[in-house]
């Protein structure tokens, strides 16, 4: 089982941005001697919830002169909302940098306002991403592409600068959709998804589907045999369960709330009730709205939804608890867990709480 560290942006940043991105940079070169497998950061705009990452590629270079071995992946990157040329040089960048620790997981995006950016690529982003998603294997590889230049004539187009790596590793990212996992095998790219939100009947017949539709699915460019599955899961290990249910309440409760709340503002259309349903954690299996909760319904949820995710799902307790949850992941068809950091947690308590996992995770090899 291979462990990461997955930013996801919870913060308020009340002490100064200027502060949180030198705890990110603290947590990443820890998890880069702690021996973690790779370091995800999001691409988020215009909201609290992951104020601090506009811009993963952008992120990705600086943590990229500040480790050594630990790869550095977009978990995700909106591809209808960038054009995909400009994707491929971003990346590029940060491969040479690198030396060839990347990783991209390409999303369609969710929240309307974020396509304030590209509001006419929000009905059919989807469909974009899919597309697009093809197209970046084709500039990755250093094929000539033709695009609409300034004049309105095609032109061929070969992305620059060359990326150190001869492949991108590529991962599609889902908030729980059976189709998106099924689409994500077809393409024979790597997954990435959640354990909250899903139970994990639930999260094994994604697996299999996913496994299924890869293992029946035509050799793409650059994909290997068999497909990763990564699921993100909010990780605190304190020394006993009730030390970690203590340290991790307060700000969990916060962050479900919060990100329970952002979802309800969201315009409710196709996949973005999917996106509610999982923020909803589901701790709801009525279909209710969430637009339609009133602040005591509200509360009411999101600590139902706290206790729920604590019995299944989390990283949050002691090591023995968190090996037994990591051990019946690995046995449900999960390859990695990235684990979710910053929930409000404070930077040296998630120190911490990775040093406690690289050490549990050395113990059992």
């Amino acid at each position: 089982m291979d462990l990461s560290v997955m930013f996801f942006g919870a913060d308020d940043a009340s002490a100064g941005h200027a502060a949180k991105y030198a705890d990110i940079l603290a947590i990443a070169q820890a998890a880069d001697q702690l021996g973690f497998t790779a370091v995800w950061t999001p691409e988020r705009h215009f909201q609290q919830v992951g104020q601090l990452f506009p811009n993963p590629a952008l992120l990705s270079a600086a943590l990229a002169t500040a480790t050594e071995r630990i790869h550095l992946r977009a978990g995700s990157l909106v591809l209808p909302l960038h054009h995909p040329l400009r994707v491929a040089e971003d990346w590029a960048v940060v491969d040479n940098l690198s030396r060839g620790r990347i990783g991209v997981s390409v999303a369609t995006g969710w929240h309307s306002r974020d396509f304030v950016l590209a509001p006419a690529a929000y009905e059919d982003r989807r469909e974009r991403a899919f597309r697009d998603l093809a197209l970046l294997r084709r500039l990755w590889a250093g094929e000539a592409v033709e695009f609409t230049d300034g004049t309105g004539g095609r032109v061929a187009v070969t992305s620059q600068p060359r990326p150190y790596s001869a492949t991108l590793p590529l991962w599609t990212t889902t908030s729980g959709s059976p189709r998106t996992w099924e689409a994500a095998g077809r393409m024979r790219t790597n997954i990435l998804g959640a354990t909250i939100g899903q139970t994990r009947d639930e999260l094994a017949a994604k697996i299999r589907l996913y496994r299924d539709a890869y293992a029946a699915a035509p050799d793409q460019p650059g994909a290997p045999p068999e497909g990763t599955v990564t699921l993100m899961a909010h990780t605190l290990v304190a020394a006993t369960d009730e030390l970690a249910r203590e340290q991790a309440g307060g700000p969990l409760m916060a962050y479900l709330r919060s990100y329970v709340a952002q979802t309800a503002a969201n315009k409710q259309s196709g996949a973005d009730r999917q996106g509610t349903r999982m923020a909803r954690g589901v701790a709801d299996d009525k279909g209710t709205r969430v637009a339609a909760l009133n602040e005591e319904q509200l509360g009411a949820l999101t600590a139902f939804a706290f206790q729920r995710y604590l019995t299944w799902g989390s990283l949050i307790g002691s090591p023995e608890t968190c090996r037994k949850s990591l051990a019946d992941l690995a046995d449900l068809g999960c390859d990695e867990v990235a684990c979710f950091v910053d929930f409000g947690l404070g930077a040296d308590d998630v120190l911490t709480s990775l040093t406690r996992l690289a050490d549990l995770s050395r113990e059992d090899r």
